[in-house]
């Protein structure tokens, strides 16, 4: 493993400094699913990639929200909010 790439894994403690939280915020939403992170036994390590894509996907759908109060008349809302949750729950899963 190169260098560059094993930096780009973060221990718990690197992962709570990155998003400027407490680690134990961090700790508690990882195991609940909420930051993308992988306990390998009692350690903790998140990637960088997906830390960064969780918090675009989170302001994406924000956006998308607040977008969606303005369509709310519209009729094909309904399928976009459903592809817009397929989609996050897929990204998610990777």
């Amino acid at each position: 493993m190169s260098q560059n790439a094993a930096s780009e894994v973060f221990t718990l403690e690197e992962a709570a400094n990155y998003l400027k939280l407490p680690l134990d915020t961090i700790e508690r939403e990882a195991s609940r699913g909420h930051i993308p992170g992988r306990r390998i036994e009692e350690a903790w390590r998140f990637l960088k990639s997906a830390i960064d894509d969780w918090l675009r996907a989170q302001d994406s759908r924000d956006i998308l929200m607040q977008q969606a109060g303005a369509l709310k008349d519209d009729p094909y809302l309904d399928e976009l909010l459903a592809k817009i949750y397929h989609h996050r729950r897929q990204s998610e899963a990777e």
